[in-house]
């Protein structure tokens, strides 16, 4: 068929108002509640069935059916779970297969906020999925509640959509308002005035008679107030109102668990360990230094889980840890970068078996060189107003990373952030920081060990952990004093130890050389276990004896940015003092 041929809704009064529904249009119908979007999508199924159509109905939400079973229509479900990229790829693969010409009803996209927690992919999932309805000339019905979201998801709903009609009950004999508030590619006189829908009789004509309108915006005013902010994400709302259920003095136990399924894990054994271990306060101080939304992954969800098992198990060594004042880049904004800078495609396309390794340098690429959103550029301008001069790292922290069984050690990227130069060249340094650590994820040491693991398939949400790097400043240098690494299991015999004792491997300056295990480090080598921690490996691996007594000319500065090792450039011996 002909690309915005007219169609008809099942409404001809409607169709005469609006100068029809066409192909390619997605038509969303914000409503007061299901029951009034029912009405105009029974009738577009209706006579979609008459004529013919390839009608679907797409069920994902728990909430009763928008359409009952008929003759002519499909029923599709499609499992919605907290995987925004799994469920977004089975819809477009259920379009794909359906090709062009469909007709779609689909479930309602506020049950989206309620899977993932946050209108931000609520309105990306739209974002993808209309214009690649549009492309194949079908035509989609979609409902959203009115005031549950934020102004921003509802403007890039309207942004995206063809047609966004704004319904009202009348409160006059079961009739609605009708208000149309994007109608593309068409207009008349009367369009976009309020218009009244009779179900009994079909009647749908445009409100002219002064005392009729004024009943249009008291009933606008009295149904269309918001009840809550939505100048704010209904992420930030949650956590506002269980914040101040908390003050209140009342039980936010099961707020709680939710804050820890929706921001820390979705690993079962670790949520139980948090939901026993944190307080309500523990989960808002992470909260209040988030980034985004989302979760903060794997990284520093295991940092802050040993923290407070330390802080409630023992207290006498928790009183000797220095304090810390990370903050967390979500997991959202990961996927919420890709879609702002049109690489979707090119994800989906990668994680393919023929593009897997082959498009991988692509998109890395892409990734290096995408632009941030202006709101999210102000979130990271108060981050490095918070640190000021203080050096930090953007650490990974992947939803996969540091699980059970999947360590990714050394997989993904750490970049060290000198916080040097003018606030603008701070936030280019920390933004291209942020990039190269998004771009990892697609690195070849990355992806084979997905592959390796069967994981391949699974969401790798990039979320990030920012660190101010720990250490002292030696006149113009600037390097901790000694750093480390701990591990379950030892390759070394220390003793009468056990491998399943573990060890630790320490060394002077910064902890990257404990992990990459480069030349010139001098890494001592301990038992992990309490009983003997005195007892030692020295030096291992032993090196030849040029690289062995090799020690870092004193002065020398390092590179800054990605590898660069303050430790080395500060002058450290091989017994691990700072050089004159």
């Amino acid at each position: 068929m002909a690309a915005f041929e007219r169609i008809e809704s099942g409404l001809p009064a409607m169709d005469a108002a609006l100068d029809n529904i066409r192909l390619g249009d997605n038509v969303v119908w914000q409503v007061s509640e299901l029951a009034e979007f029912r009405l105009f999508a029974r009738a577009f199924a209706e006579q979609a069935a008459r004529d013919g159509r390839n009608l679907i109905y797409v069920r994902f939400a728990d909430h009763e059916p928008i359409l009952p079973p008929m003759e002519g229509l499909r029923i599709i479900p499609v499992e919605l779970s907290h995987r925004f990229e799994t469920f977004t790829i089975h819809i477009h693969n259920l379009i794909e297969r359906e090709g062009r010409d469909a007709f779609y009803v689909f479930d309602c996209l506020s049950e989206l906020e309620e899977a993932w927690a946050t209108d931000l992919m609520m309105g990306n999932f739209f974002h993808l999925t209309c214009p690649f309805l549009f492309q194949l000339d079908t035509v989609a019905f979609f409902p959203v509640i009115r005031g549950r979201h934020s102004f921003a998801a509802i403007e890039q709903i309207r942004d995206t959509t063809q047609l966004l009609m704004d319904v009202f009950p009348s409160g006059d004999d079961g009739a609605l308002f009708v208000r149309p508030l994007k109608v593309w590619r068409r207009s008349s006189d009367t369009m976009f005035q309020p218009h009244v829908f009779r179900p009994d009789s079909g009647e749908f004509r445009a409100l002219s008679e002064g005392v009729e309108v004024s009943r249009f915006y008291r009933r606008m005013n009295e149904t269309g107030q918001a009840p809550q902010n939505q100048n704010m994400d209904s992420w930030e709302r949650f956590f506002q109102r269980t914040e101040l259920m908390y003050q209140s003095g009342m039980d936010v136990t099961a707020a709680c668990g939710r804050i820890c399924d929706i921001m820390l894990t979705r690993d079962d054994r670790l949520r139980e360990l948090i939901k026993q271990h944190f307080r309500p306060a523990d989960y808002f101080e992470i909260h209040s230094r988030m980034v985004g939304t989302g979760m903060i992954g794997g990284k520093a969800c295991g940092m802050l889980l040993a923290r407070k098992l330390t802080e409630n198990l023992r207290p006498d060594i928790f009183s000797r840890i220095e304090p810390h004042d990370s903050f967390y880049i979500g997991s959202d904004v990961f996927y919420a970068y890709i879609v702002d800078n049109g690489f979707w495609d090119l994800k989906i396309r990668q994680k393919t078996e023929d593009g897997y390794f082959a498009l991988a340098e692509k998109f890395a690429a892409e990734i290096m060189a995408g632009q941030f959103s202006p709101g999210i550029e102000a979130e990271f301008r108060k981050l490095l107003e918070y640190y000021g001069g203080e050096p930090i790292i953007v650490r990974s922290s992947s939803i996969l990373e540091d699980g059970f069984g999947n360590a990714f050690a050394g997989k993904y990227e750490s970049v060290f952030c000198g916080s040097e130069g003018t606030p603008e060249e701070r936030l280019a340094e920390f933004e291209q920081a942020v990039r190269t650590v998004y771009a990892s994820t697609v690195g070849l040491s990355a992806l084979d060990y997905r592959k390796r693991r069967g994981l391949e398939k699974l969401d790798e949400q990039m979320a990030l952990l920012v660190q101010r790097v720990s250490g002292s400043r030696y006149e113009r240098f600037f390097t901790p004093s000694a750093a480390g690494v701990g591990y379950s299991m030892s390759p070394y015999r220390m003793g009468v130890s056990h491998p399943e004792e573990g060890m630790l491997r320490l060394v002077a300056g910064l902890g990257t050389a404990a992990v990459d295990r480069r030349t010139g480090s001098y890494p001592r080598i301990g038992r992990a276990d309490e009983d003997a921690p005195h007892l030692r490996g020295g030096s291992a691996p032993v090196l030849p004896a040029p690289h062995r007594r090799r020690r870092s000319r004193p002065g020398a500065a390092a590179e800054p940015g990605r590898g660069s090792d303050p430790g080395a450039a500060a002058g450290v011996s091989d017994k691990g003092a700072v050089l004159p």
